[in-house]
């Protein structure tokens, strides 16, 4: 007979995940705002900023996975500072990259960013299909929903790597503009998402 996890083992593995997604967040920040400063990468900055709002964000979560009373109310208005927070750095973005591509600066190479973009898109994968599991399993909508910003995460490392690589292989230094264009709506979305608060009902 399989014997099937406790509700308390679910969401002692959803916060497992959620420590993971913070510690993996929080090196991929530091690595890549430092990166994207030496070669001058708005692309690689914007990831890496992305990335400490996603620390934040999936800290919200964690602490909700934690709380044994109502928290609803406080959860919303740390999620709608979250929103605000990442239409900010989407205006900012998108405001940087188009300036970038029209006044020709050419970015370096950044071969720590391949290798942090390329990471990523192995890891981010793997945590959004774990937290699906769990979240199907304790019907968590919040979870649910913090699974598929992982899942956005992925397609931004993506899209990070491709410009990166089109710029430090081929010398097409405006890859790594219109790679920061491409990452403006994902990052305005999170934002949206965040402001509706789609992520505050744990249930």
């Amino acid at each position: 007979m399989t014997s099937h996890p406790s509700r308390s083992e679910e969401l002692r593995e959803g916060r497992r995940l959620e420590y993971l997604t913070i510690a993996w967040n929080a090196v991929e920040a530091v690595v890549s705002v430092a990166a994207g400063m030496a070669a001058g990468s708005i692309a690689l900055i914007g990831f890496g900023v992305d990335s400490v709002i996603e620390s934040g964000s999936g800290a919200v979560l964690l602490w909700r996975l934690q709380e044994s009373g109502d928290g609803a109310a406080r959860e919303a208005q740390a999620l709608r500072l979250v929103g605000i927070t990442f239409l900010v750095l989407a205006a900012w973005v998108g405001y940087e990259s188009a300036t970038s591509l029209w006044s020709g600066e050419a970015p370096s190479a950044s071969y720590v960013g391949i290798a942090v973009a390329a990471l990523s898109l192995v890891v981010m994968p793997w945590l959004a299909h774990r937290k699906r599991r769990v979240a199907a399993r304790l019907e968590s909508r919040a979870l649910q929903s913090d699974s598929r910003q992982t899942s956005l995460c992925a397609y931004l490392s993506a899209i990070l790597l491709a410009g990166l690589l089109l710029n430090a292989v081929l010398g097409w230094w405006w890859a790594d503009g219109v790679a920061a264009l491409l990452m403006v709506p994902i990052i305005a979305g999170e934002g949206i998402e965040a402001l509706r608060g789609e992520r505050c009902d744990c249930h």
